[in-house]
């Protein structure tokens, strides 16, 4: 292993001295006046963090940046990377003060720059060397760099740290200059920032600096700033002085000056290739580049995406926004709305939008469903509603429509009668449907596929594509309004007759002798891995379904090998599989009905009777609901298919649905709406998961930026309750269950849930199920009873407790903690 490596060494590449590392290796090769040093590279910034880099991760998964800071300050440096150390810099003279800046291998990328997100220490001296080195290696990991790197999609476990240790230039003045307008990105003209000092205040923003404009070899523009605060050395560091009183309003630079800096500029843009934001330093009048990168290109236009700016409504993502989690591309969020227009057509209201977009999220607005009760007197009822998207807060006020009770009545009977005879019109075709939909849908992913032009497939889509994926989604509607009362009043029933916990364990076993869609990824990957199915069968039968299986521009695990491997992976891990727990669950089940039938032997015929036809409306509705998800492949199928015949790859996701029919067409002009559309979808994807309950117009990037926001709730009216300290939800499914906590926020990450570990997360969908039965038990933000965490959960006698609002904010990773499913409370322990 090599811990250093001199400035301008051939190997100093990105994966070695990270990037302003290998950034200052080129200009020193070149022979641009760069202060001599040297590099600690990656490799020994991996040696010191070896023992401790799973803690690390685990930390910034949880965005838990003083825990790191902890795991750096309470390690030695490795005496042989610490001699290597000493001997470079004794190199270079007898104890020369140095820098000792940060080089990220995620840093100064085109496109991209940290600048600011790690750090940099002045005028260290040998017997602080190592520290600051140290203390550079930590600054991977502060709360700045973790929100940076999440924030451009840049995975924690990717990035390293080198170390740039540089002779520190005495100067008397520095900035940074930029060698093409660094706002319009326009070329042909130098911009320089220049100040007294160091530079630290430049760069740190501290002071205005003087602003001089080169081009064509002339002074154009020229501003002297009022320069109050310069950076100087003093013994064992710097610090920041008030710049002398005859000196804060008069040129850092004379004219011959600025254009010398100019062309050194010049060359630096020359070796690169493209326009550069560089630092300098001055020193008895020569300059010195002490830092080149990329200019980052300026903020790009970018729509609004918010549909909570059409009223104050509450919304929210509990239920459907479980099964949908992410930021939503165009063409989903098209999708979606054709999907929910077909299957929940009874819960609409003209002149209302039931659903929203809300800065790329999906969102219900449950101010309708909340109005349409109280008009037909069923405000006693709320409780109903609640067990499908959630609790709401208690004391939280929801905004009325502003429809009067009269005219949502006359509005809703009639299409409440509309309703109900679709419903019984598709109920009759439900079965011949479900028994053809797979074979159906493999026939148009082949017809797709076997498409020779963009308008016959623009014809496909109208003839067949469409027609199916309505035909779905409107039997997924029969399904789940068949019986509407059963799923809620059956679970009620049973917990007044024979308690909370014996009801749970009677309602497991919905699938009966078959098998119960949302389950279908851990017997899929069950029956894989013990070789009773091949993995074309698995993707055929069971890989339509994911964690992102509405979302079309992801691949489903059907086309993914590396997903299955994973999963595979993981089931070694379980020390009781699926099969065991479901036959456990078996046994309590039973139990549980011998209890009833032995306390209440009149009333057992007629509870199995309404248990049975609670489990059927259950298994309709999970058996649409895949149907669906297995049309969406479809779907994404045909976007793909579209991309390829029209040239324009996965541009076409960024599109509406009219959109891309036009484009198909040979429309192209939609087409350039694409750049501000990805733009978009970046800026609302890099921040995190909205709160569950909305009230009102909500700004998604100010509350992002806002240190005290809540992940649960958010009113516009500042009427929002007080947060608690308690972690509280629904029972989702009972046991009590003591272990060690394992916050994950993407199941991407469910590697890092142990066997016997308790799940805490956001929200989980079907795409979670694989990691369900390594779990202890599971603790979500979001959900309710009829959640898809308390279904599995239950099925799989996995102590669960859904809905919290708060876990994941009160909950740190690695907390050992008890969670009662059957009272949905979670309480901490102490060590």
């Amino acid at each position: 292993m090599k811990a250093v490596i001199p400035l301008d060494d051939p190997a100093a590449d990105l994966a070695t001295v990270g990037g302003k590392g290998a950034s200052l290796a080129t200009l020193a090769r070149a022979g641009l006046p760069v202060p001599g040093g040297f590099h600690i590279t990656t490799e020994a910034y991996r040696a010191f963090v070896a023992d401790f880099r799973e803690e690390t991760l685990a930390a910034a998964a949880s965005g838990d940046a003083e825990r790191i800071a902890a795991l750096f300050s309470g390690r030695r440096v490795p005496e042989p990377i610490a001699a290597e150390i000493r001997a470079a810099h004794a190199a270079l003279g007898h104890d020369v003060p140095v820098a000792v800046r940060s080089s990220a291998t995620a840093e100064d990328l085109p496109g991209m720059s940290f600048a600011g997100q790690q750090d940099t220490f002045l005028n260290v001296t040998a017997d602080g060397l190592l520290d600051a080195v140290k203390r550079c290696w930590a600054s991977l990991w502060n709360a700045r760099a973790i929100a940076y790197r999440n924030a451009n999609g840049v995975p924690h476990d990717d990035v390293a740290l080198a170390v740039v240790v540089q002779e520190l230039v005495n100067a008397d003045a520095a900035g940074v200059m930029f060698t093409a307008d660094p706002v319009t990105g326009a070329r042909g003209a130098t911009v320089l920032n220049a100040s007294w000092g160091l530079g630290e205040a430049v760069v740190g923003g501290q002071v205005t600096p003087d602003v001089v404009v080169v081009s064509g070899g002339a002074v154009v523009e020229e501003r002297t700033g009022d320069k109050t605060v310069m950076t100087v050395r003093v013994p064992g560091g710097t610090r920041d002085e008030p710049v002398p009183e005859d000196m804060r309003r008069i040129p850092v630079l004379t004219e011959p000056q600025a254009l010398a800096l100019a062309e050194l500029g010049a060359r630096v843009q020359s070796l690169y290739g493209t326009p550069m934001d560089v630092e300098w330093v001055r020193h008895a009048g020569a300059f010195a580049v002490v830092q080149a990168r990329p200019i980052t290109a300026s903020a790009p236009q970018v729509e609004e995406w918010n549909d909570s700016l059409k009223g104050d409504y509450l919304w929210t993502s509990g239920n459907l926004g479980e099964a949908i989690p992410d930021v939503m591309t165009p063409i989903t969020w098209s999708f979606v709305r054709l999907f929910i227009n077909e299957a929940m057509s009874a819960s609409a209201l003209p002149g209302f939008d039931l659903i929203g977009n809300i800065g790329g999220r999906f969102y219900m607005n449950l101010s309708i469903a909340v109005s349409v009760a109280r008009a037909l007197g069923m405000g006693s009822k709320l409780g109903a509603i609640e067990q499908v998207f959630g609790r709401l807060p208690p004391g939280l006020d929801v905004p009325p429509l502003g429809m009067s009770r009269w005219r949502i009545i006359t509005t809703v009977l009639p299409m409440a009668v509309r309703i109900r005879r679709r419903v019984r019109a598709n109920l009759k075709g439900m079965r011949a449907f479900l028994s053809t939909s797979r074979e159906r849908c493999e026939e148009l992913r082949a017809a797709i596929r076997s498409t020779s032009s963009a308008p016959e497939l623009a014809d496909l889509w109208s003839r067949s594509v469409e027609p199916h994926f309505v035909t779905a989604c409107r039997m997924l509607e029969a399904a789940g309004r068949q019986d509407g009362s059963t799923l809620v009043l059956t679970r009620d029933r049973l917990r007044k007759t024979v308690g909370e916990a014996d009801a749970e364990a009677i309602l497991t076993g919905a699938a009966g002798e078959g098998e119960l869609a949302s389950l279908g990824l851990i017997t899929g990957l069950s029956r894989l891995a013990s070789g009773e199915i091949t993995r074309e069968t698995f993707a055929r039968l069971y890989g339509h379904r994911g964690p992102h299986e509405f979302e079309v521009s992801v691949p489903r695990p059907g086309e993914d090998s590396a997903w299955i491997d994973a999963q595979l992976a993981g089931l070694r891990d379980i020390r009781a599989g699926a099969d065991g727990l479901l036959a456990r669950q078996r046994e309590t089940r039973e139990e549980a009905w011998a209890r009833l039938a032995r306390r209440h032997p009149r009333r057992a015929a007629g509870m199995r009777a309404g248990v049975a036809r609670w489990a059927e409306v259950v298994r309709d509705r999970e058996a649409t609901r895949s149907e669906v998800v297995r049309a969406f492949w479809v779907l994404r199928a045909f976007v793909l298919r579209a991309g390829e015949l029209t040239g324009s790859g996965d541009d076409l996701f960024h599109l509406y649905l009219d959109e891309l029919l036009a484009v198909l067409r040979g429309d192209a002009t939609p087409l350039e709406r694409v750049p501000v559309r990805r733009a978009t979808y970046g800026m609302y994807a890099a921040l995190p998961p909205y709160p569950t309950l909305i009230v009102g117009r909500f700004d998604p990037v100010r509350w992002a930026a806002d240190p005290g926001r809540r992940a649960d709730v958010y009113d516009a009216r500042g009427a929002v309750p007080p947060a608690v300290d308690t972690v509280t939800g629904f029972p989702g499914a009972p046991g009590v269950v003591e272990g060690v906590a394992r916050v994950i926020a993407r199941p991407e990450d469910g590697h890092r849930l142990q066997p016997g570990e308790i799940l805490v997360t956001t929200l989980t969908n079907v795409g979670w199920t694989p990691l369900f039965p390594r779990a202890a038990a599971v603790v979500t933000d979001v959900g309710a009873p009829l959640s898809h965490a308390s279904i599995v959960a239950r099925e799989l006698g996995i102590p669960a407790v859904v809905g919290t609002g708060n876990a994941t904010t009160r909950v740190r990773d690695g907390d050992k903690i008890r969670v009662d499913g059957a009272h949905g409370t979670v309480e901490m322990l102490g060590e």
